[in-house]
């Protein structure tokens, strides 16, 4: 089963927010996230909310995604213009070029898209052709994501992928004729049965096919999925730190031609993760899905149809939270030290102050960065970055 949601407090069914996040709204950049929870497979390493077989709800869902988009309207009032627009899943494109098309149009009628705004759909190599991706152009996406994972047959198998060798590649040729400037690949190394010539096999494949933007992300076991039963069944063995760590070290020296902006991120950075990571305003919009307006984060019913049937009843949010000034302090650690650019360290409080100091005597940290008044991840500081941040808010 997907991961569950958190509880919270119950949400104000018509969706209103407090005054002081609304306030919040001008003075920080506004996204939107859509989320579109269907798939042909459910991978077996995936713990997102996604579904295989809604086909009736799948039939209706831009629909139902176009009235949130209302909703959102009514409650937040005059925002500034939408900066990043990101659809994910799931798989979009699994949905017609024109059901995306027709959200992104309510997105810019109800709410108004920014003159070069980044909007960016998630796709499968085998979920797309020329054709369709043309139209999602012409529609007015600036960006695609897709997911290559590997390009090692064996470990495709293994990460239950459909598409085959080579395809991801054809994909990005095809976006690239389409008018996209902006394409990803993501990848995950870990996988059972991957060597690290495997993985190396996948960034060179990767590069070839010349995307702006990588992504490498180390397979994690979620309880709960088809790997995690597999796992604890002992049928295959829980991913090695050490040899994750390689992993990692490989990827740095291919990809850094394309330079890391983001611990698991290489290339053009993607400036709606962006906002995420700084703390920005967005919308989520879609079953499970989370939104932040101003410190209030609430997140959406979890099924498509408990969605559908609350958002026909005034708001789809099932619970919210209202962060402490404490809560994003601690938030800014937590995301920010994973950027490029590392965390002010004002930001810190003297218990973190003294750790930072630390991990920069022990070459974790940037010393130059450091001495500017930030902490910035070395290399050897990336490979430990959950230990560095542990340390950082505590």
């Amino acid at each position: 089963m997907p991961s569950a949601l958190p509880d919270g407090e119950a949400a104000p069914r018509d969706g209103s927010l407090p005054l002081s996040a609304l306030s919040d709204l001008a003075d920080n950049s506004f996204g939107v996230y859509v989320h579109v929870p269907f798939c042909l497979t459910r991978c077996g390493y995936c713990d997102f909310n996604t579904y295989t077989d809604l086909g009736g709800l799948q039939d209706s869902y831009a629909e139902t995604v176009v009235r949130e988009i209302r909703l959102a309207r009514q409650v937040l009032g005059d925002v500034p213009p939408v900066q990043t627009v990101f659809v994910g899943g799931g798989t979009p494109t699994l949905l017609p070029s024109r059901d995306l098309a027709a959200v992104l149009r309510a997105i810019d009628d109800e709410l108004g898209l920014a003159p070069g705004a980044e909007v960016t759909t998630e796709a499968n190599p085998d979920s797309v052709d020329a054709r369709s991706l043309a139209g999602l152009r012409e529609a007015g996406f600036t960006r695609v994501s897709f997911g290559m994972q590997s390009a090692v047959p064996h470990v495709l198998a293994a990460l239950d992928r459909t598409h085959t060798p080579g395809r991801p590649e054809q994909a990005v040729a095809e976006a690239r004729a389409a008018g996209f400037e902006q394409v990803s690949l993501d990848l995950i190394y870990g996988a059972p049965g991957e060597s690290d010539a495997d993985w190396q096999v996948s960034l060179d494949a990767a590069l070839a096919a010349a995307p702006t933007h990588v992504s490498a992300y180390a397979l994690i076991v979620e309880e709960g999925t088809k790997l995690g039963r597999q796992v604890a069944r002992g049928e295959v063995p829980m991913p090695d730190d050490d040899v994750l760590a390689d992993r990692y070290l490989m990827a740095e020296q291919a990809l850094a031609t394309l330079g890391w902006y983001e611990v698991s991120n290489w290339g053009e950075p993607c400036r709606h993760n962006m906002a995420y990571w700084q703390g920005g305003n967005w919308w989520g919009a879609g079953p499970g899905a989370h939104s932040h307006v101003g410190g209030v984060r609430w997140w959406n019913a979890k099924h498509p149809s408990a969605y559908a049937q609350r958002l026909a009843e005034g708001s789809p949010a099932q619970a919210r939270e209202r962060l402490t000034a404490e809560d994003r302090r601690v938030e800014r650690v937590l995301l920010e030290l994973r950027l490029r650019e590392g965390l002010p360290l004002d930001v810190l409080n003297p218990e973190g102050l003294r750790a930072a100091a630390g991990h920069r005597d022990a070459g974790l940290l940037e010393a130059p960065a450091y001495a500017t008044g930030r902490a910035v991840l070395t290399l050897r500081g990336r490979l430990l970055a959950d230990a560095v941040v542990r340390d950082l808010v505590d």
